[in-house]
């Protein structure tokens, strides 16, 4: 008769060493991939950092990358537990970022570019670190996309409404207080003598730009169903919109009450500044609200299904003795 045959087994120690060894593969062909990606892009990084600092309506973008440095230490814990496998599906992610980047410097769009970029981290991500990885991250990957500025044509679509609505709404708050005041496009007049004008840098972008990646930030941290999350994050909008008509009518009690020179002061300095911690409260207080109004369900179904069949079970034992 013949031997049997037995299945080699390897050592635990030389599969975890093996494995080992693959990360620190996959980790030294991730840092190339990365400082290649780097050197690709580096006169598109290079721009964007340029644009943050001349452009005040997007200056917030450049909080974007700190942020998810920030998260992904959050995150150093499930992390580590993950198994780092490439997936091949994110070389398609890379090519599609490749492609946008080709589409964007053939036909002059910057944007194209620079959202090329994120696409291209979340594509390298997938492919050298695996699923396990990117579902763990992915929530991060799309926070990048905020660091880039809109599009002209967008912002230009999304610049006027917000001047024109930040307008409207500071003449109602004034009203409101008892101030004389008309509207002529987007030029207040205050007792019939004073002209404030809301020009597009009062519109509220910065301030809306700057509010939405706050709240992206509150909204990953927040231990909260993902509608309440979503909600949350949504919110930041009507927020930003409703803390600059509150500047802008603030302001314009200032110059009817005090002078020019302290209107203009409050509305970039101390205004700025204060904006940000009552958006943070009224984010807060929206938290607060959902909690308060929604009643937790004590018995679920299935629990009352389980406690039925417990009594169902208990009477037959009772029957049978």
């Amino acid at each position: 008769m013949g031997r049997k045959r037995h299945k080699q087994v390897k050592p635990a120690t030389k599969v975890v060493n093996e494995q080992k060894g693959l990360n620190w593969t996959l980790i030294s062909v991730g840092i190339l991939l990365v400082a290649s990606t780097g050197w690709a892009y580096w006169e598109t990084i290079v721009g964007l950092f340029k644009e943050w600092q001349r452009n005040d309506d997007y200056s917030a973008g450049q909080l974007v990358p700190m942020v998810a440095l920030f998260l992904i230490w959050v995150e150093r814990d499930r992390l580590k537990e993950c198994v780092l496998k490439p997936c091949w599906w994110g070389i398609g992610i890379v090519l599609l970022a490749v492609f946008a980047r080709v589409f964007g410097l053939l036909f002059m769009y910057e944007s194209v570019e620079r959202y090329s970029l994120a696409l291209i981290i979340a594509g390298l991500v997938l492919w050298v670190a695996g699923r396990q990885v990117f579902r763990v991250v992915s929530w991060i990957l799309l926070i990048l996309f905020l660091m880039v500025p809109f599009p002209g044509k967008i912002h230009n679509m999304i610049s006027g409404p917000l001047q024109r609505i930040a307008t409207t709404g500071a003449v109602f708050l004034l009203e409101a207080f008892g101030v004389r005041v008309s509207q002529q496009g987007n030029v207040i007049m205050l007792n019939q003598s004073i002209s404030m004008s809301v020009v597009e840098a009062c519109s509220g972008l910065r301030m809306m730009m700057a509010f939405i990646i706050v709240a992206a930030f509150i909204a990953y941290m927040i231990k909260r169903s993902r509608w309440q999350k979503a909600i949350l994050f949504l919110s930041s909008i009507p927020v930003a919109v409703l803390c600059n008509i509150i500047r802008l009518s603030v302001t314009g009690m200032l110059f009817v009450l005090a002078s020019s020179e302290i209107a203009e002061k409050f509305f970039h300095d101390f205004a700025g500044l204060v904006m940000m911690p009552a958006a943070v409260l009224l984010m807060f207080g929206e938290l607060w609200l959902m909690e308060k109004l929604i009643v937790p369900e004590t018995t679920t179904q299935v629990d009352q299904e389980m406690v039925i069949t417990a009594k169902k079970t208990d009477v037959i034992k009772r029957k049978e003795a």
